[in-house]
């Protein structure tokens, strides 16, 4: 091998380095993006399917397919409108607690609705919702999972209260932090 070959070589090697550096580098910038955008639910879905890359691109499919969507803002009418029907509904918590419970379930999908939110199939309603507000979203899961547990009589009224937070801290979300003010007395009456 003459000397040229050699600088041909060394040169090809080191924009092969160069190459997969930079691509471990931006797998794993794209793994930290979506931690951080995910939070919970990033963990969540890495358990669910066993393998991260296959997470990560759930993950990535949630947001293309979230970003087709038209999402909306609620008007401050529809918002004030929302706010007074959950306050109804949870201040008919201790007299009605799987009714009011029902009733929440019924709002939250009905304002998800109003917003553009996917409501035919909870799975997919909860996996577009999860791009948006992460944070949440595993307690909307967990109201859920009360929600489908009560038609088969096995729930607590504790943990109806529970739902209730639950489905309380998505609708908080999606209407802005707007549904009631911190000092409320309905708002007191179920804090976790």
């Amino acid at each position: 091998m003459d000397q040229r070959s050699g600088a041909v070589f060394v040169g090809i090697a080191l924009v092969l380095v160069a190459g997969l550096a930079l691509w471990l580098y931006l797998r794993q910038r794209r793994s930290k993006m979506l931690r951080e955008r995910f939070g919970p639910e990033y963990d969540r879905v890495v358990s669910q399917e066993g393998d991260k890359r296959r997470a990560e691109g759930v993950l990535e499919f949630r947001e293309r397919k979230r970003n087709t969507l038209r999402i909306r803002a609620l008007s401050e009418a529809s918002r004030l409108d929302y706010a007074n029907r959950w306050n109804a509904v949870q201040s008919e918590f201790v007299d009605d607690p799987q009714g009011s419970a029902t009733r929440a379930d019924q709002l939250v999908s009905e304002v998800m609705e109003a917003r553009g939110y996917p409501v035919r199939d909870f799975e997919e309603m909860a996996d577009v919702v999860s791009v948006d507000h992460p944070g949440v979203v595993n307690n909307y899961r967990n109201a859920h999972a009360v929600a489908v547990d009560r038609s088969g009589g096995q729930v607590t009224t504790e943990g109806l209260r529970k739902a209730m937070v639950h489905y309380r801290s998505l609708f908080d979300e999606l209407l802005g932090n707007a549904s009631l003010s911190e000092t409320s007395p309905e708002r007191k009456e179920l804090r976790a």
